[in-house]
C-alpha cells in the first residue's frame, strides 16, 4: 500500500517538474528578479555586494552561477526545485486518516457519515478497505493539487526566495511532527533565509494557533494526554532544533563563510516585512480578491464545503485549516505591501481542505453506477457550455458588442445544472446526484486550474498578463543583446575596446541582460571620449544624433488596469499595455558605410 501510494506522489512530482521547468529560462527576468540575480552573480565572481533581504536565494543561486555560465534558467533553478519538492510535504502529514496540522485530536467523534462519506456498499478504485485508506489518499490528492496550483507554479518560476521559504517552512513543521528535531532545525534555518515572505507566513500561523487555543478548546482527555507528555523531552528537542537551525543560518547564511554579510541580510528581511506595514505596494485590494476567485475556484468550492462539514461534524483539522485560510486572507488583504503572490499562504490550507473533500468522492457506488456516470456526463456538458458562454462574453466585450444574450445563456446553464442535480437527488438518489455532480465539477475545475497554472508559468501567450508579480514585464531582451553583440563584434575586429554606457535607464533587468558585456552606468555622457554604445531612454537624444545612430526597443510594458475588461482578462489574460522604450546608440564609425 505504501509503495503504491508513493508512486502517486512521484507522478505528482513529475507533473510539478514539468509545470515548473518547461521554458523556465524563456521569459526575461523582471527588474525585481534581476536585482537578486545580479547579487548572486557578483558573489560567484568573488565580489562582496550588499545583499538584500533574501540571502538564502542569493547565496544558493551563486553556486550554479559559479559552476556554470549564468542564465535565466539557473537564476530560477532553486525556486523551481523547491516548488517541485513541495508536493512531498502532504506525505508527512497524511500517514494516518484525518490528521491535524496543529497536532490536535477531533473535538469529538463525528456523528454519522454524512453525504459523500464512504459507505458499506461502495468500493475504492485504488483497492483495499475504504475506511483505512481514505485518509492516506488525501495526501496523494493534495500532492496533485499542489503540483497544479497556479500560485505555487508562478512563484516557483520567479527568481526570489519566496518558494524556498514556503517549502522549507512546511518541511520543518513536518519534521518536527515526526520528532526529527535535527531536520526540523535545518529546514527552519533555510526557511528564515528565504526572505520577508516567511515572516508573513509566521504571523499568519501564529495568529491561527492563538485563535485556535481560544475558539477550539481542548477536551479533558486531550489535556490529560498533553500533561502526560514529557515536558523535558520537548525542551530537549527544542534545544537540538535550535542548535541545528543556528548552524544552518551560520553555514548557509554565510555560504560556508565565503559571504559573511549574508547573516545581516537575514535581519534585513525582517526590516523589509515591518516596513511593509508603513508603505503601500500599489496593488489594489481588488486584485487580491479577484486573484482568489480567478485562480482558486476549485480550492474555494471544495474548501468551503469541507469547512462547513468540519463545523457540522466538529472536525478539528478542518476547523484549524479553515481558520488558517480566513486569518491569512484578512492579513494579506490589509497588509499595505501585499502582493497577489501572498495568496499562497491562503491557498495552502484551501488546497488541503479540497483534498480532504475530494477524497470522499473517489468511490464508485455499487448501485446506480450507470446513472451516476450519466449525471457526471450531464455536469461536464453543462459546465462546458457555461465556459463557452464565458468565452463568448469575453470576445463580445473585446469588440464592444452587447453581452445580454451571453450572460442570459451563462446564468441559464448554471441554473439548469443546479436544478438538474436537485431533481435527481429528490427523485432518484441523493448519492447519485452528489457523486456524479462532484466528479463533473472536479474534472472541469481541475482542467481550469491546470490551464490557469500553465498560464501562470508565463508561457500562455506573448500577451498574457498574470497577477502574481506586479513588476512590469521586460521584452525584447534577445533582440537587444543580439544587436549589441553584432555591433561590438565589429568593434573588436578593429582592435578597439568595446564599452557600453547606460545613461538615464534605471533597470536591473537591462544590466542582467548585458551581464556578459563591459557595461558602465553613468550619470552624464562625456562626448569627448565617446563609448562605442550608449543606451538611453527614448527622450534622451540631445548631442547623440550627430555622431551616433540609434535603434529604439520596447523595453518594459506596464498593464493599464484602469481600462482593462475583467472578462477579457479572465479568458484571454489580455490587458491594454503602456510601453516604455529605450534607444541603443551606436557610434557612427562602427558602421561599414561610415568607415568607407
Amino acid at each position: 500500500m505504501k509503495s503504491r501510494q508513493f508512486i502517486y506522489y512521484f507522478i505528482a512530482f513529475l507533473l510539478a517538474l514539468g509545470l515548473r521547468f518547461i521554458g523556465l529560462g524563456a521569459v526575461p527576468l523582471t527588474d525585481k528578479e534581476a536585482t537578486l540575480a545580479l547579487q548572486a552573480l557578483a558573489i560567484a565572481k568573488d565580489e562582496n555586494p550588499l545583499l538584500s533581504g533574501q540571502p538564502g536565494y542569493i547565496l544558493l543561486t551563486s553556486i550554479p552561477f559559479y559552476l556554470f555560465e549564468s542564465s535565466n534558467f539557473l537564476a530560477r533553478l532553486i525556486p523551481a526545485l523547491a516548488g517541485s519538492l513541495l508536493v512531498f510535504v502532504p506525505y508527512f502529514f497524511f500517514e494516518s486518516p484525518l490528521p491535524s496540522l496543529l497536532e490536535k485530536k477531533p473535538l469529538r467523534a463525528p456523528s454519522g457519515e454524512g453525504i459523500g462519506l464512504a459507505k458499506r456498499d461502495t468500493f475504492s478504485p485504488f483497492g483495499g478497505d475504504v475506511r483505512r485508506t481514505e485518509g492516506a489518499w488525501m495526501g496523494a490528492i493534495a500532492a496533485f493539487l499542489l503540483a497544479i496550483a497556479p500560485g505555487l507554479i508562478a512563484i516557483s518560476r520567479q527568481a526570489n526566495g519566496t518558494m524556498l521559504a514556503i517549502t522549507c517552512g512546511l518541511f520543518a513543521r513536518a519534521m518536527w511532527k515526526h520528532k526529527k528535531p535535527q531536520l526540523a532545525g535545518i529546514f527552519a534555518g533555510l526557511a528564515l533565509l528565504g526572505g520577508a515572505s516567511i515572516w508573513l507566513g509566521l504571523l499568519i500561523l501564529s495568529l491561527t494557533w492563538a485563535l485556535a487555543q481560544t475558539l477550539l478548546p481542548e477536551s479533558k482527555a486531550e489535556i490529560t494526554e498533553a500533561s502526560e507528555t514529557s515536558e523535558h523531552s520537548v525542551k530537549d528537542d527544542l534545544k537540538v532544533a535550535a542548535i541545528y537551525e543556528g548552524g544552518t543560518l551560520l553555514l548557509v547564511g554565510t555560504l560556508f563563510f565565503q559571504s559573511p554579510n549574508g547573516l545581516s541580510a537575514l535581519f534585513t528581511s525582517l526590516v523589509e516585512f515591518l516596513n511593509g506595514w508603513r508603505f503601500s505596494s500599489g496593488v489594489p485590494i481588488a486584485h487580491i480578491f479577484g486573484g482568489l476567485l480567478a485562480y482558486y475556484p476549485l480550492a474555494l468550492l471544495f474548501g468551503i464545503i469541507a469547512s462547513v462539514r468540519g463545523i457540522i461534524q466538529h472536525e478539528r483539522a478542518a476547523l484549524e485549516l479553515s481558520l488558517w485560510a480566513l486569518v491569512g486572507l484578512l492579513i494579506v488583504a490589509f497588509y499595505p505591501s501585499h502582493q497577489v503572490s501572498d495568496l499562497v499562504w491562503v491557498g495552502l490550507p484551501l488546497w488541503v481542505l479540497s483534498a480532504r473533500e475530494i477524497s470522499r468522492y473517489l468511490h464508485i457506488p455499487r448501485d446506480d453506477r450507470n446513472e451516476t456516470f450519466g449525471v457526471f456526463a450531464l455536469t461536464v456538458l453543462l459546465l462546458s457550455f457555461t465556459w463557452l458562454n464565458i468565452s463568448g462574453a469575453a470576445a463580445a466585450a473585446a469588440i464592444g458588442a452587447a453581452l445580454t444574450t451571453r450572460m442570459v445563456l451563462l446564468g441559464g446553464s448554471l441554473l439548469l445544472l443546479i436544478l438538474s442535480l436537485v431533481m435527481i437527488a429528490i427523485g432518484w438518489s441523493l448519492e447519485t446526484a452528489v457523486f456524479g455532480g462532484a466528479w463533473g465539477v472536479t474534472l472541469m475545475l481541475g482542467l481550469y486550474t491546470l490551464s490557469a497554472g500553465w498560464g501562470s508559468s508565463g508561457l500562455r501567450t506573448p500577451k498574457g498578463i498574470e497577477l502574481w508579480d506586479n513588476a512590469p514585464p521586460v521584452t525584447r531582451t534577445g533582440l537587444l543583446v543580439d544587436t549589441v553583440d553584432t555591433v561590438l563584434n565589429r568593434a573588436q575586429q578593429n582592435a578597439k575596446t568595446p564599452t557600453i554606457s547606460v545613461y538615464g535607464v534605471d533597470s536591473p533587468a537591462l544590466l542582467w541582460a548585458l551581464r556578459n558585456f563591459d557595461v558602465n552606468t553613468v550619470g552624464a555622457l562625456d562626448l569627448n571620449t565617446p563609448p562605442e554604445l550608449v543606451i538611453t531612454p527614448i527622450g534622451e537624444q540631445a548631442g547623440l544624433a550627430t555622431s551616433y545612430r540609434g535603434q529604439d526597443f520596447v523595453w518594459r510594458q506596464l498593464p493599464d488596469w484602469t481600462v482593462a475588461n475583467s472578462l477579457t482578462w479572465l479568458v484571454l489574460r489580455e490587458v491594454p499595455m503602456q510601453s516604455e522604450q529605450i534607444i541603443l546608440w551606436g557610434r557612427s564609425d562602427l558602421f561599414f558605410d561610415s568607415q568607407n
